[in-house]
């Protein structure tokens, strides 16, 4: 079984990952990005999708256009874990820096 955050770890990840919120509901990291186009949407998808796939660990998402919304959550933890942190990080840097924020 793969250990959740504490609370506190929570708290300094999110510190450390300014565009990622924490959905207390679904136990998950949320970040909404807006992108150009489809195409960068689905572009973005895939590089994330290759990244994921190597750590088995996958992301919830919803996509409509250029808008995409992701949700990173350990199931096995029951909440996020050490795994959600890597993944996100790792999408924070697939991200184009006008998109940020």
């Amino acid at each position: 079984m793969i250990a959740p955050l504490t609370p506190e770890q929570r708290i300094a990840a999110l510190h450390a990952m300014p565009h990622w919120t924490y959905d207390p509901d679904r136990r998950a990291f949320y970040r909404a990005l807006r992108l150009a186009d489809f195409a960068e949407a689905i572009g973005l998808m895939m590089r994330i999708a290759v990244v994921a796939e190597k750590a088995d660990h996958h992301p919830e998402w919803f996509n409509v256009y250029n808008r995409l919304e992701i949700w990173l959550t350990t199931h096995d933890a029951g909440d996020v874990s050490q795994r959600d942190i890597d993944l996100a990080q790792a999408i924070d840097g697939f991200v184009p820096i006008d998109r940020h924020g």
